[in-house]
C-alpha cells in the first residue's frame, strides 16, 4: 500500500462512527462518580482540589470501559491510585527539568511495556502518563502535592465504591463474550449448510476462554449457566465440521447431504437460542422445528459410517447446551473447570505482579513491537515536554499530552487517532468555548458542564474515537477553567499544540517503525509449527488412545489457535501499511494463509474422531505419521523463515507405505492423512518458486500491484 493511500485509509478510519449499543445506564454511574468528587471537593475545600478529584474520579471511570474479565472497582482503583502515584513522583521533580525528564521518559516506557500484558493494561498505563503531565501543574508545595495524590485516588475510591454499590449488568461482560461464542458457531453451521469446507474465526471461542480464566473468588460466585457452554462449544465446533465435510462426513449429494443440511440449521437455531439465554440471563426459548429434528429414530436416520456417528455427538451435545442453558441456578459449583478438565485460574492483583514482569522481560528484545513502543513512547513523551516548555504558548503540556495518548503499538492506530484527535479537540474546544462565552460560568457552573461533558464522553466512548475526544476536550477545558485558567489561554494554545503534538507521534513512527509486513513470512512460520503439533499430538491420540493424549491435543490446539490470531493480526496491520514484503507478495500471504487454515481443518476433522474411551483399538502407523509431520514441519518453519522452498519428503513416504486394511478407524485416519498432505503441498505451491519465477517475480508483481490499483 502506498503512503497516500496508507493516510487516506487512517484518516478514515480515525474519523469513522461506529454504530454500537451504549450503555447509558453505566455512562450515568461514571459521571455521578465525577460530580460526587467534585461536589465534595468544591464543598471541603477548593476548586483547585476539586480539578485533581476529578481527574482522578474521571480516569479511574474511563478505564472501567475497557473490556476486561477482572472486577471493574478493581481497575477502578488500580487506574486512581496509579494516577495518584504519577502525580505524586512527578511533582517532586517538576521543578527540575534534568530529573522530571528522565522520570518522565522512565515513567513512559513502563507505560508503553504495559502492552506486553495486553491493550486494556496499555491503555490505562498511558492514560496515567497523560493526565499526571497535567495534574503536576495544579499543587504548590509538598504537602499540597500530598493532599492532591490523595484526592485524585480518592476519585478512584469513589469509582469503585459506586460500581460496588450499584452493579449493572453484573458479568455481562462474561455472558456477552460466552454468548458471542455460541453465535459465531451458530453462524458456522449456518454456513456449512452451502459451503461445507467453510472456514471458522476461532477469536470469539479465544475470547471465551479468557472470559473463562477466573479468580479463587469469581470462581465462587460465579453463575452456574456460565459454566459448561463453552467446553460444549468447544466440542460442537468439530463434530459441526466432520458432519458437514463430504470426504469425512455426510454425502457430497442424496439424501444424506439432505439430513446433514436439516441437522446443521437445527443446530444453528439451537446454538442462537441458547445464545441470547445466556446473553440476557432469560428461558431458553428454542424453536420446535429444531428439537424434532434432533430426535429423529435410529431407523429413520439416512446417514451411515463417520457421518452417523457425527450427528448422533452432535445431537448429545445440543441436548446438554439445552439443559445447561434452562438451568435456573444462580451459582457455580466451587471448582469451575475448563473445557480440558482443569481450572482456568487467574491469579490475585498481588501474585499479578510476577507475571506482568515476566511478560514485560520477554519483551525486551530488539525486534519486539511492544520494545519499540515503550522507545517510542518515552522518546516523544521526553521531547514533548521539551518542545512545549521552549515554545512561549503557555500549557506546553499538552503536545507531550496529545503523543502520549496518539501513540499506539501499530501504524494504522497511531496515524487514525492523531488525526481523530486534532478534529475532536478542534470541535470540542470550539463547543467548550461558546458554552463559556454564552455563560460565564463560576466554579460550580463550569464543574457542571464539566460533568455533563464526561457523562457524554463515558456514552459514546465506543462509537469512535474523534467522538469520545471531542467530549473530553470540552470536559478539559471547562475543568480548568473551573481551577482558575480562564478559557481564553487554554484555547489560544490548545488547538496549536494539539496538532504539534499529533505530529511528533506521526513522526516517532516513520522514524522508528515496528512494521508487520517485514515479519509476516516468521508469523506464517510459526502457525506452520504450531499447525503441524497439533495434528501430530492427534495422530498420536489414534496411536496411543489415552487422557494424556487429550491433554497433549487440547495445548497444542491451544497453540495453533495463538499463532493463528497472531498471524491474523499481523496480516491485517500489514494491509494497512506504506511498506512492501521483498519476499511475500500480498496473494502469496493469501494463499499459505488459506492452505494452513486447511492444515489446521483437516487436523479438526480427525480429532472429532478420536475414540472416546482407552481401550480403543489403536492405529499404529498414525505414530509414524506423527513423526514425520513433526519433522517437516519444523523443518519447513526454517526453511520458510529464510525464503526457502518446502517439502514433505518423510510425509509422503509413510503414506506410501500405508496399508489400510486395519478397519473403519484406519481408514478414517488414512483420508484424514491425505487431507494433510493435500494442504501441506498447497502451502508449497503457494510460497516456493522455481529459479526461472525468481528471475520474474519482480515484474509479475509490480504487474500485479497496477492490477490491483486498477481495480480499486
Amino acid at each position: 500500500m502506498r503512503w497516500l493511500r496508507a493516510l487516506g485509509d487512517s484518516m478514515r478510519a480515525g474519523l469513522r462512527v461506529e454504530r454500537t449499543r451504549l450503555e447509558p445506564l453505566v455512562a450515568l454511574r461514571a459521571a455521578a462518580g465525577v460530580a460526587t468528587v467534585i461536589a465534595l471537593a468544591l464543598w471541603l475545600v477548593s476548586p483547585a482540589y476539586a480539578v485533581s478529584a476529578a481527574f482522578g474520579a474521571f480516569s479511574a471511570g474511563a478505564s472501567s470501559f475497557q473490556r476486561g474479565w477482572r472486577p471493574r472497582k478493581v481497575v477502578a482503583l488500580a487506574a486512581g491510585f496509579g494516577l495518584a502515584i504519577s502525580t505524586f513522583l512527578g511533582y517532586l521533580v517538576a521543578g527540575h527539568l534534568v530529573l522530571f525528564v528522565p522520570l518522565l521518559a522512565a515513567w513512559a516506557f513502563l507505560a508503553g511495556m504495559a502492552w506486553a500484558v495486553g491493550p486494556n493494561a496499555g491503555i490505562v498505563a498511558t492514560a496515567t502518563v497523560g493526565i499526571m503531565l497535567v495534574t503536576i501543574t495544579l499543587p504548590t508545595s509538598i504537602e499540597q502535592t500530598l493532599e492532591h495524590a490523595a484526592v485524585i485516588a480518592f476519585g478512584g475510591v469513589v469509582q469503585a465504591t459506586l460500581i460496588l454499590l450499584f452493579p449493572i449488568r453484573r458479568w455481562g461482560a462474561h455472558r456477552d463474550a460466552l454468548a458471542d461464542a455460541l453465535a459465531a458457531e451458530a453462524d458456522y453451521a449456518r454456513r456449512l449448510r452451502h459451503d461445507p469446507t467453510g472456514p471458522f474465526d476461532p477469536q470469539p471461542l479465544m475470547t471465551a476462554r479468557s472470559a473463562a480464566t477466573l479468580t479463587p473468588s469469581q470462581a465462587r460466585h460465579r453463575p452456574r449457566i456460565l459454566h459448561g457452554p463453552r467446553g460444549l462449544a468447544e466440542r460442537i465446533r468439530p463434530t459441526l465440521a466432520a458432519l458437514a465435510d463430504p470426504q469425512v462426513g455426510a454425502p457430497a449429494e442424496g439424501p444424506g447431504r439432505d439430513r446433514a443440511r436439516e441437522l446443521l440449521s437445527a443446530a444453528a437455531d439451537i446454538l442462537d437460542a441458547a445464545a441470547a439465554s445466556i446473553r440476557h440471563g432469560t428461558a431458553i426459548r428454542a424453536p420446535a422445528r429444531a428439537l424434532q429434528a434432533l430426535r429423529v429414530g435410529e431407523e429413520d436416520e439416512v446417514l451411515d459410517g463417520p457421518a452417523r456417528r457425527a450427528a448422533a455427538q452432535l445431537s448429545r451435545l445440543l441436548g446438554e447446551v439445552l439443559e445447561i442453558a434452562d438451568s435456573r441456578d444462580t451459582r457455580a459449583p466451587p471448582a469451575a473447570a475448563g473445557a480440558d478438565g482443569q481450572s482456568l485460574v487467574e491469579p490475585t492483583m498481588f501474585r499479578l505482579v510476577p507475571v506482568v514482569v515476566r511478560a514485560m522481560r520477554r519483551e525486551l528484545r530488539p525486534d519486539s513491537p511492544v520494545l519499540r513502543h515503550a522507545v517510542r513512547l518515552a522518546v516523544v513523551a521526553s521531547l514533548g515536554y521539551l518542545l512545549g516548555t521552549a515554545l512561549p504558548l503557555g500549557h506546553g503540556y499538552w503536545v507531550p499530552v496529545t503523543s502520549v495518548m496518539v501513540l499506539r503499538p501499530d501504524f494504522h492506530d497511531t496515524y487514525a487517532r492523531g488525526v481523530a484527535r486534532f478534529v475532536g479537540t478542534v470541535v470540542g474546544v470550539g463547543l467548550a468555548t461558546g458554552a463559556v462565552e454564552a455563560l460565564h460560568p463560576d466554579a460550580s457552573v463550569s464543574g457542571g458542564l464539566a460533568v455533563g461533558s464526561a457523562a457524554l464522553t463515558y456514552l459514546f466512548m465506543r462509537t469512535g474515537y474523534a467522538v469520545s475526544q471531542c467530549f473530553t476536550a470540552a470536559y478539559v477545558v471547562f475543568l480548568l477553567g473551573m481551577g482558575g485558567e480562564t478559557w481564553q489561554q487554554t484555547v489560544r494554545d490548545r488547538v496549536l499544540l494539539t496538532l504539534l503534538g499529533g505530529a511528533l507521534a506521526m513522526l516517532a513512527y516513520v522514524v522508528y517503525p515496528a512494521w508487520e509486513t517485514p515479519r509476516l513470512r516468521d508469523r506464517l512460520a510459526d502457525w506452520l509449527d504450531a499447525n503441524g503439533r497439533y495434528a501430530a499430538a492427534v495422530l498420536r491420540a489414534f496411536a496411543e488412545p489415552s487422557g494424556q493424549r487429550r491433554a497433549d491435543v487440547r495445548r497444542a490446539l491451544l497453540d495453533s489457535r495463538a499463532a493463528n490470531a497472531a498471524w491474523t493480526e499481523a496480516f491485517t496491520r500489514a494491509g494497512r501499511e506504506p511498506v512492501r514484503h521483498r519476499g511475500l507478495t500480498h496473494h502469496e500471504a493469501e494463499e499459505a494463509q488459506d492452505a494452513l487454515r486447511s492444515l489446521g481443518r483437516a487436523a479438526m476433522l480427525l480429532e472429532s474422531h478420536l475414540p472416546d474411551s482407552d481401550d480403543a483399538r489403536p492405529v499404529p502407523q498414525a505414530a509414524r505419521l506423527a513423526d514425520a509431520l513433526e519433522t517437516d514441519t519444523a523443518r519447513a518453519a526454517r526453511n520458510l523463515r529464510e525464503g526457502r522452498d518446502l517439502t514433505w519428503e518423510h510425509v509422503a513416504g509413510v503414506l506410501d507405505e500405508w496399508d489400510t486394511d486395519g478397519g473403519e478407524q484406519d481408514r478414517i485416519v488414512r483420508r484424514g492423512a491425505e487431507l494433510l498432505a493435500q494442504a501441506l503441498n498447497e502451502l508449497s505451491t503457494a510460497v516456493s518458486q522455481t529459479p526461472l519465477e525468481r528471475d520474474v517475480e519482480p515484474a509479475r508483481r509490480e504487474r500485479r500491484e497496477h492490477a490491483e490499483q486498477a481495480a480499486q
